[in-house]
């Protein structure tokens, strides 16, 4: 009987919401078109509110009371109406009956109402009245046989479902203690794989479903209500089959056994690693609008690890860092993330934990230079002269010269043999 109730459950929002609808439709004062196509309406009601309805449509439908369409008498301003699909349609005179009983329509299913067929059908109307009437109480006849055949139907299936979730009597489940025996044999040398089981469950379901869409079955609103079980059984199942299929996602692995690092970009972010001599600088490419509360580093001496919306992303260093000393700033234009790490002294092995000096690329270049200057060829010059310029002798002193007493000039006299008076020459003062 569980079952029972979840089916009726499963029945009770639609009917809930049919109920609703046909409590507050007549509410709608200002409502033109009403479209209730495709619905399990068996009558005609409520609808004398809608003062402004102009177009009804209830096409395909359970209508068999074709009498109350006389309740949209009060609809003066209704002009199109569509019956097709329903019960009542095959009534004999059915359009007539319509057509004397509504005068303020204009088309009925689609059809004009010409003058003429007006006039004749008010004619007829004391005669096709009660053949209407008659027509009616023959078709709530049928309806009543089919109510009580789909509740006992309904019953019956209810029961087998019951059966099935409950094989016992007293709801316990048996089995087959033979059986049982030879799958435990059985299972010591062969496992059936699940992929079987699955296969063969899919292919009963699909029959079952073939067949029920294959099956026979009348025009009635009890049908429709089975249809639309059966639907949303089998869109259940599908949720639990895809529930199934669904496989959880393992964590990703940042950290071997061995406890190594793991190089790992799963935001798929673009970044650039700068390595000098004192510091690392680890520049992310993080999204421009990302709220920074989603962002989370962590900085260990040989890695760095940010967390970015829950995915990780981890660089192993190229040399140890000081964790307490470094520092993340966030760009406000770019959006960027900058992780300054600076360097230590020593570095600490994986495999032993012996301390070595880092080398920085200056003291690199000094040993490479001293091992080549080793190797060089030197000339061989005189160790008598320098191998440098003297600097005591860049500038040289002049030698300083004794002065010599200035002697009186001699005055040639005119008593000297020597002596030539030449006229021309001046006389010397």
């Amino acid at each position: 009987m569980e079952s029972g109730l979840m089916r009726q459950r499963e029945c009770q929002p639609l009917c809930a919401l049919a109920r609703e609808l046909r409590e507050n439709v007549s509410k709608l004062k200002k409502l033109e078109y009403l479209n209730l196509a495709l619905n399990n309406i068996e009558k005609i009601e409520n609808l004398e509110g809608c003062e402004e309805l102009a177009k009804l449509d209830l096409t395909v439908n359970f209508i068999g009371e074709l009498s109350s369409i006389k309740t949209l008498k009060h609809n003066i301003h209704l002009k199109e109406l569509f019956l097709m699909g329903n019960p009542c349609a095959s009534f004999d005179h059915y359009r007539e009956f319509v057509v004397a009983t509504l005068p303020q329509l204009k088309w009925l299913d689609g059809k004009e109402i010409e003058p003429s067929e007006r006039i004749k059908a008010l004619q007829d109307y004391s005669v096709i009245e009660p053949q209407i009437r008659e027509q009616e109480k023959d078709h709530c006849l049928k309806r009543a046989k089919l109510k009580e055949e789909a509740q006992r139907k309904h019953q019956e299936e209810d029961k087998n479902e019951d059966k099935r979730s409950n094989p016992g009597s007293d709801g316990r489940r048996y089995a087959d203690i033979d059986a049982t025996l030879s799958s435990l044999e059985s299972k010591d040398h062969l496992q059936a794989p699940d992929t079987q089981e699955y296969n063969t469950k899919k292919l009963d379901k699909s029959e079952d479903d073939l067949e029920f869409w294959n099956k026979p079955c009348l025009f009635t609103p009890e049908s429709r209500l089975e249809t639309l079980r059966h639907m949303e059984k089998q869109r259940k199942n599908q949720e639990k089959l895809s529930e199934k299929k669904k496989k959880v996602k393992p964590p990703r692995t940042l950290i071997t056994e061995n406890g190594k690092a793991l190089n790992v970009n799963e935001p798929k972010i673009d970044f650039s690693l700068n390595d000098n001599e004192k510091q690392i600088i680890l520049d992310l490419a993080v999204y421009r609008y990302m709220d920074t509360s989603l962002i989370d580093v962590d900085v260990q001496p040989t890695y760095v690890r940010v967390m970015i919306k829950g995915k990780p992303f981890q660089l192993v260093l190229p040399a140890e860092v000081k964790p307490d000393s470094s520092s993340a700033k966030r760009s406000q234009t770019t959006g960027h993330l900058v992780i300054c790490m600076p360097k230590v002294g020593e570095v600490i092995t994986g495999g032993q934990r012996a301390f070595k000096s880092m080398k920085t690329t200056s003291d690199r270049s000094r040993e490479q230079t001293n091992a080549r200057s080793k190797h060089m060829e030197k000339l061989e010059v005189d160790p008598s002269k320098h191998s440098f310029p003297d600097v005591t002798n860049i500038v040289q002193e002049k030698k300083r010269t004794p002065r010599r007493r200035s002697e009186p000039k001699i005055i040639p006299s005119e008593e000297d043999p020597a002596f030539e008076d030449n006229p021309e020459v001046p006389p010397l003062i």
